[in-house]
């Protein structure tokens, strides 16, 4: 049986199991086994397609992507958000390439790509889904894209979760540790999931000798392959719905009967616009700024004063990366930085280039 036939076969058992106790080994392996397979079915399309490199340059300070099915108004939504000149037009894939824009927002400066529509199966290589999945998996931010006449989230969810894409989720709390022998050992103070089917999943992935140490109180099986696979991306989104300008009964009624509809995602997370009026898009600017949580740091030369417009880092960021701004080759020539501002016990105070900077910073950079 080939990779595909073994993935359909698996899918449509899973649908036909009921999930109990009595089924959770079962549907363990099954899930497991299913996800490894996909993850082989990937690299062999990617080694025939010789790679699969997103077709797209990163530039600014972030990158975000609009993603959903055709004719939903990302097209609109990309120039109402940016610079770009994206076609548009009332009929599907409208949209044949990649087509970048630059948001300009509080001193920050955001890619925002308008990619070609999803189609359903585009996880599985359907209408250059593997092409339009490569620029998702790069993104710092999605913004999935509906209407209200859709309200298709979940389908879009599915397909990238199908990719390895995880929409605001944080990596699974779970660590592996192999071992040359001595069995598996789990480590957990209280899961739900019962230990032996977390064996059966171990030994999906011929792993027989590991301590595993688990400290997510509510860990699924999906999650916890997801830690054993080890590739999963993890992607803050929003959910822009547009068109509200076309409801019927308009105002907060409609638009709260659209949010409801939206199954399975925080709904802080949903935002209803209209790209084509211009309805709460400067809305939607801050939910990206604040989704990306982005710091901004001032540079002050040594011997120099502190320049005015700041340099946008996202939160974390360090010295280094400081320098790896300013120059792909200072970090080679780094000695050492004087900071200033939150994350130092007094200004001035003289760190590496691991030290992790704090929103309103001040950094010098001394260089051999």
């Amino acid at each position: 049986m080939s990779i595909t036939a073994e993935i359909r076969r698996i899918e449509e058992e899973l649908r036909n199991t009921p999930y109990n106790k009595a089924t959770e080994h079962h549907i363990g392996r099954l899930k497991a086994k299913l996800a490894r397979l996909r993850g082989e079915l990937e690299k062999e399309r990617s080694r025939r397609s010789g790679g699969g490199a997103a077709p797209f340059r990163k530039a600014g300070d972030a990158t975000v992507v609009l993603v959903g099915f055709p004719s939903v108004g990302k097209s609109t939504l990309l120039n109402s958000l940016t610079n770009a000149c994206s076609a548009v037009a009332e009929y599907d894939f409208t949209t044949i390439s990649v087509v970048p824009g630059m948001l300009k927002y509080k001193s920050a400066e955001i890619q925002v790509l308008d990619v070609p529509g999803i189609v359903e199966g585009a996880s599985s290589g359907r209408g250059r889904g593997r092409e339009v999945l490569s620029v998702i998996r790069n993104a710092d931010l999605i913004i999935i894209v509906t209407d209200v006449l859709r309200c298709d989230v979940q389908k879009i969810i599915e397909e990238l979760r199908n990719a390895g894409i995880r929409i605001n989720e944080s990596p699974p709390a779970v660590k592996i540790v192999k071992k040359a022998k001595g069995g598996i050992s789990i480590y957990a103070d209280e899961i739900q999931i019962e230990e032996k089917t977390l064996h059966a999943i171990l030994k999906e992935y011929k792993i027989h000798n590991a301590d595993v140490f688990i400290r997510e109180k509510n860990i699924t099986i999906e999650r916890f392959i997801d830690a054993i696979e080890g590739n999963r991306r993890y992607v803050p989104a929003i959910i822009a719905v547009n068109k509200i300008d076309m409801l019927d009964d308009g105002g907060a009624d409609g638009i709260t009967r659209i949010i409801e509809r939206i199954k399975g995602v925080d709904k802080s997370s949903i935002l209803p616009i209209s790209a084509e009026k211009g309805t709460n898009i400067e809305m939607l600017k801050d939910m990206i700024y604040e989704k990306m949580r982005f710091i901004r740091v001032f540079l002050r030369p040594p011997g120099k004063q502190v320049e005015k417009e700041p340099m946008v880092l996202r939160e974390g960021a360090k010295v280094g990366d400081v320098c790896d701004k300013i120059h792909g080759n200072m970090r080679s020539r780094f000695k050492y930085a004087r900071v200033w501002g939150k994350s130092v016990k007094y200004d001035g105070q003289r760190v590496g280039a691991e030290h992790e900077l704090c929103d309103g910073d001040t950094v010098s950079i001394f260089v051999r």
